[in-house]
């Protein structure tokens, strides 16, 4: 079947698909591709030398003229080669990539397109939705970027290079992103070829460095589905292998030279700072669930690497960023217990410090005790907001859980600011609805107290296990707030049981803490709660043989 002449004029998008061993995906994401329209001429489907039945799957698309595969003989070892073969192939103005995995969102080629024609863009960018799965959850990538709800600003502007928008370096996805493809062999930008893994990094960052007319909008374009349970899981779920974050490091060391080489030092400080804002914490909060062997040889990799990072870098982290730099490297080895738990909970998404509060020997507050003396420069003069203050809750569940929060005083800052009372909010995160209870906060031993209840049957989801998470938003006397994660309390390892709610209805409730300490509910009533048991008892039963 041939395509249409009115089909051919309004043809302008390539839509680069890549795919290795994955014949129970690709499939659905081919077909997302076609069902953008006719402004997407073809679908180039770039198998990586695939030893399944994605060859077959292809096969099945033959009589649909807009596919075109591309079968590698030898396998590349990562994206960035079949990437370039698609765009190498590509025969239309503008470029898409899609991995197998994932969904073109219906629109999003229209929508990207008809914003690239009209404010003549090099570059488009749309928003990404992470989903979880089989959860379903979704989140927006980069969301202070894209996510107007929650305060961005750029979608609507256009750009010409990101030079007074540095803050761009968080984005480093590639198929978010509709390209002109003359800009990008101008430029001659491509992806690293072979086993380099985040080639998105390096990627991103040539474009960036090349200076594009950048047009930022809205526009749902891309899920990305974060498959935690597959049997192979994607290259950015494989954290619990020292060599992935080893392969992070040396792609984002090759993103601050991409950015250097081109006399753009403005964007290789950003990174520098990108990197111990985000990386750095999402990889440090995770050191708990990790061998002795791995934790050893994270500290020194990592030591090494912020080694080479420009002082104004650091000084344009956050402050919990810039004392986790100052940590890692005073201590030459990592630190252990309750040390080590410290440097955790400050890389949490929102960061704290936890009692004990060590000094120096002059009272000076610091992250690490003698003999490194690490101080937490800065911490006078952080505004309620920004103050990375500890918040403890205990829980107590009938028909009625009550939650107890205690607050932390953080060298004298708390007190001085006079907690008067807390609102806590209890998230769900299948489905991000909230529920929330205030009370006032009542001094007890250099701390602060405060008791919500909410009815238990408010946390309860009809079939289902319901997961929440908790903040405790706090506001102090001239009016001021702050907001911390609640926290499990020290040397709290998690709860199980079951209750009686009303009207005798038995529920299964689970206290746990989450591995950077944060405290969880987990909520699940008649036979969803019976299954649940029987469930959890029968892995224990297999996990004992």
């Amino acid at each position: 079947m041939s395509e249409t002449p009115r089909q051919q004029d309004r043809a302008r998008v390539s839509v680069v698909v890549i795919a290795y061993n994955d014949a129970a995906h690709v499939g659905d994401a081919i077909r997302s591709a076609l069902a953008q329209g006719d402004a997407v001429g073809e679908v180039v489907v770039v198998d990586d030398a695939s030893g399944d039945g994605t060859p077959g799957v292809l096969a099945g698309f033959a009589d649909e003229p807009r596919v075109r595969p591309l079968i590698r003989e030898e396998n590349s070892g990562g994206c960035g080669t079949p990437r370039n073969d698609g765009v190498d192939a590509a025969v239309h103005p503008y470029v898409l990539f899609l991995d197998s995995d994932d969904l073109l969102l219906p629109g999003a080629v229209d929508g990207l397109l008809a914003v690239a024609t009209e404010r003549r863009a090099d570059v488009v960018a749309g928003v990404c939705v992470r989903r979880e799965l089989p959860e379903g959850r979704e989140t927006v990538w980069a969301s202070s970027l894209y996510d107007v709800s929650r305060g961005a600003t750029l979608p609507g502007t256009v750009l010409d290079g990101i030079g007074d928008h540095p803050e761009f370096v968080l984005d480093t996805l590639s198929v978010n992103k509709l390209y002109r493809r003359d800009f990008l062999v101008r430029h001659a930008i491509r992806f690293p070829d072979g086993a380099f893994h985040y080639e998105d990094f390096v990627f991103s960052a040539r474009v960036q460095a090349a200076e594009p007319r950048l047009a930022v909008t809205d526009v749902p374009v891309y899920v990305w589905h974060v498959r935690r349970q597959a049997a192979t899981l994607s290259i950015s779920l494989r954290r619990a292998s020292l060599a992935n974050w080893e392969h992070r490091i040396a792609a984002h060391a090759a993103v601050v030279e991409v950015f250097r080489a081109a006399a753009r030092p403005a964007l290789a400080l950003a990174a520098q700072t990108k990197f111990l804002d985000y990386d750095l914490p999402m990889y440090l909060r995770e050191l708990p669930q990790r061998t002795d062997a791995y934790r050893a040889g994270w500290w020194t990799a990592t030591r090494a690497h912020l080694a080479g990072f420009d002082a104004a870098a650091v000084a344009a982290a956050g402050a919990p960023s810039r004392w986790l730099h100052a940590g890692l490297t005073a201590l030459p080895a990592v630190p252990a217990g309750r040390e080590l738990n410290r440097f955790v909970e400050l890389a949490a998404p929102r960061p704290r410090l936890v009692p004990p509060y060590p000094t120096a020997g002059d009272g000076t507050p610091v992250l690490a005790a003698a003999p490194a003396d690490v101080p937490l420069d800065g911490l006078a003069e952080l505004a309620p907001a920004g103050l990375p203050v500890a918040v403890d809750g205990s829980v107590t569940t009938g028909a009625t859980t009550r939650l107890t929060l205690t607050v932390h005083d953080l060298y004298g800052r708390v007190g001085a600011l006079r907690p008067a009372a807390v609102r806590a909010v209890f998230t769900e995160r299948h489905s991000n609805a909230e529920l929330a209870a205030e009370a006032p906060l009542l001094p007890a031993d250099g701390t602060w107290t405060a008791t919500v209840r909410v009815p238990t049957a408010k946390l309860l989801r009809p079939g289902r296990l319901a997961s929440w998470t908790l903040l405790a938003e706090l506001r102090y006397a001239d009016g001021s707030t702050g907001t911390a994660e609640v926290r499990a309390p020290e040397g709290f390892t998690g709860r199980r049981g079951v209750v009686l709610g009303r009207l005798g209805r038995v529920l299964l409730v689970q206290v746990v803490a989450s591995a950077r300490r944060g405290l969880v509910l987990r909520f699940a009533g008649g036979s969803v709660g019976a299954r649940s048991v029987v469930s959890g008892r029968l892995k224990r039963m297999f996990a004992m043989r």
